[in-house]
Parts: structure tokens; sequence; C-alpha cells
């Protein structure tokens, strides 16, 4: 499966243009990320190997390129470079309005050419990086005015004009313009308008915080970060086996520590450190598991029954007096015709009460009823379901990764035996 994305090389301020080319091809031949340079190919320009179809295609063999494969990641990827000036040195390769659906298509058709997974329905659109780096991104220019203004409040400032003093003392440029006042740290090119900073940073805020009339209170970046989840090892002599290369060998042992890692402080926070116990809990925990599951089951066919039979009921009442009409016509022909649609409901009506086994036909408040109080306790019963689902599956992924441990260890024993043996 691969993905793709297309990003001009730009000089950039401060480098020129050999620098830049510099950086980029040093990152990406990097013999670290590319096993010591053996993932690298060029075209046009000194090269060792690796497959470029897709770069010979996109640039038709007229630009020079490299193609270099990183491994260092479990998912392995290529960064493909081509010169923007062809090789007879007569024109300039030139990205054009949707390159990127471009790129993706032949991507998606060399990988259908060579049995490979695509991307079916891709995401148009991500997370930028510095929402992807979370609490780990740099912070903005407003949040680290934010940030000033907290510390100047800090100092507990008798006015405004000494919260500016205090802004001041801190490095803060302080300017107004008209009403609005402008905050500029030192190495800024631009300013920021204090109203620009958001809620309770404002002018009208801060001086109601300064008169007493309004709590402060700081803004704090909220980033939320799930739990680390004990994860199945991963079996790393089937995976090369399935045709896996060495890159993908390297991550697997690497994961299989970060998961062993993992399993262990779930034992120990829960109080597994015997395998006996490891083994009961999960066992327990199956249990409940599927005793939920079967009342949520037994609910919901209950359920459907009602719905069915509500309906049924519904219709007997409404067709009742033309079926009563239409056997008192001795089962006339030319009667069904008339009303053959209210008859059909009719018959299916009753058929349906025989296979129920109905005999005493239920009102419908009371199968309301009836259905409301399986649907709540469905509810109730679902929200502990999928505990007890989390919780199965946590307990179960420890015990099979435990299993497995204790089988390499046995079978490194039997090894070890073998060798002895052998000497």
């Amino acid at each position: 499966m691969e993905t793709t994305r297309i990003m001009p090389l730009h000089v950039g301020k401060g480098r020129t243009e050999s620098r830049a080319i510099s950086d980029i091809i040093d990152y990406v031949a990097n013999p670290q990320k590319t096993d010591n340079g053996k993932l690298i190919i060029g075209y046009g320009c000194d090269s060792r190997t690796a497959d470029v179809e897709f770069a010979k295609r996109f640039t038709k063999g007229n630009h020079a390129f490299v193609v270099c494969t990183h491994i260092d990641k479990s998912h392995i990827h290529n960064h493909i470079i081509w010169s923007s000036v062809s090789l007879e040195y007569d024109r300039k390769f030139r990205n054009f309005w949707g390159s990127t659906k471009a790129v993706r298509r032949l991507s998606d058709t060399i990988c259908i050419e060579n049995g490979l997974s695509i991307v079916e329905n891709p995401k148009l659109h991500g997370k930028s990086y510095n929402k992807w780096l979370g609490d780990q991104a740099k912070p903005s220019h407003r949040e680290m005015l934010r940030v000033a203004i907290d510390n100047a409040l800090s100092q507990s400032p008798d006015d405004f004009e000494e919260l500016l003093k205090l802004l001041q003392e801190y490095g803060c440029e302080v300017s107004k313009r008209g009403k609005s006042y402008r905050l500029k740290l030192s190495g800024w090119e631009k300013a920021a308008r204090m109203d620009s900073l958001g809620e309770g940073y404002g002018l009208e805020d801060l001086r109601a915080v300064l008169l007493g009339k309004k709590a402060h209170i700081p803004r704090k970046k909220v980033v939320a970060q799930a739990e680390p989840k004990v994860n199945l090892l991963v079996d790393i002599q089937a995976k090369l086996q399935a045709e896996k290369g060495a890159g993908y060998a390297r991550w697997a042992k690497v994961f299989n520590l970060k998961q062993m890692a993992q399993t262990m402080n779930y034992l120990s926070e829960n109080n597994l450190l015997e395998y006996a116990v490891l083994e009961e809990k999960a066992a327990a925990a199956t249990a409940h598991h599927n005793d939920l599951s079967a009342q949520i089951k037994a609910a919901e066919k209950r359920m459907a029954e009602i719905a069915v039979l509500r309906t049924h009921i519904v219709n007997y009442a409404k067709t009742r007096e033309v079926y009563v009409a239409y056997r008192k016509a001795g089962y006339s022909k030319k009667f069904r015709e008339e009303h053959e649609e209210e008859i059909l409901l009719h018959q299916a009506a009753k058929n349906a009460f025989d296979e129920m086994g109905v005999k005493k036909l239920p009102k419908v408040k009371e199968l309301r009823t009836e259905y409301a109080k399986l649907l709540e306790e469905k509810k109730k019963t679902y929200s502990e379901y999928r505990r007890s689902r989390e919780e199965m599956r946590e307990l179960l992924t420890a015990k099979v990764n435990v299993d497995r441990v204790l089988k390499m260890e046995v079978e490194q024993d039997v090894e070890k035996e073998k060798d002895h043996g052998q000497r």
C-alpha cells in the first residue's frame, strides 16, 4: 500500500541553491535510513540500487533523479528528488495544478500492475504538523504572548499601565494603534494585536481582572493522549517468511521490546504477577463478556419480536372488519379483488401469530412498555459490555504475549541442549 505527496524544494531564506540541494540529498541519502546506502538509486547521476519505475514514468526519463528508501521507521517509504532542469538543459519542470492527484494516480497504477494494494478512500486533508506533534510542537507567537501576560498577572499589578510595564520588562515591545494595543517579543518581525489573543486576554478582559471583577484563568494547551495499549507481539519469523524485508525485522524487534515493556507494566499495575492468576482472570473476563453478549443478543431478539408483533397487531386490527365482511361474502373473488391489500395484511398477521404461538393478543401499550424496558436494560448492559470487552482484550493480549515469551524461552533451552549434545 502506498501513499504519495509532492513537495517543491525551495531555496529558502539564508541559503543558496547548492546548499538547499545538498541539505535535502544529505537527508534522504542518510546511511542510517538507507541500510548504509544500499537502498539508493539515481538516474542521470551517481547511484546504486532501488526500484525507480515511478520516478522514470513521472519524469518521462527527461530529468535526473535519485530515489532513497528509508527503513528506519515501521512505515518503509521512499524519497524521490528530481532535478527541475531537464537532461538536455532546454526546459524546466514546472509544478502544475492537480499534480498531487496525478502522482497518486500513477502510483496506484504501478501498485496495481505489480499486485500491490492501494489506498481506496484516501483522506484528502490531514493534520498540520504542529497539531500532529501535540505538546511537543513549538508554541505559537500568540501562545508565547499569553504566557507572558500570565506571568505578568502573577505579579499582581495595580493597574493596566503597570501590567504593560511588566510586559516590557519581560522583553515585550508594546505599541498602540488607535484603540488597539500591539505586542511583539524580541526577534519577531510582526506584532500581534492584544484583542487577537483569545478570550481572557483582550483589553476589556484584562482590565476587568485588574479591577477584581473577574478571575483570570490561564489558557492551557490541552492535548488528549491515549494511554498506550498492550498489543500482540509480532511474529518476526512468520512475517519474514511472508517476504517482509530486513527493515521490517529491525522494526519488529524494537516493537516487541516496547510491547513486552507495556505488558509488564500492565501486569504489575493490575497485580497479575503469577501466571495462574493471569490465566484465571482472563478466563473470568472472557466468561463475563460472553454472558453480557448473550444478554444483549437475547434482548435484541425479543425487541425484534415485539416490533414485528406490534406491526401485525396494528394491521390485524385495521383490517379485521374488511376480513369479516370478506368471510360473510363467502370469500367472494370480486370482494377479494377490491380489498386484496387489506385481506393479505390480515392473513399475514394471522400466520405470524400462529408462527409465534400467540393465543391471546397482547395490548400494544403493554408491548411498548416491555420494549422500552428492554431498550433501557440493553443500554445499561452495553456500557458494561464495552468495558468488559476492553478488559478481556487486554488480559488475553497480555496472556498471549506472556505465552509467546515463555514458548521462546523453552525453544531457546531446547536449542542450547541440542548444541551441548552435539559438542
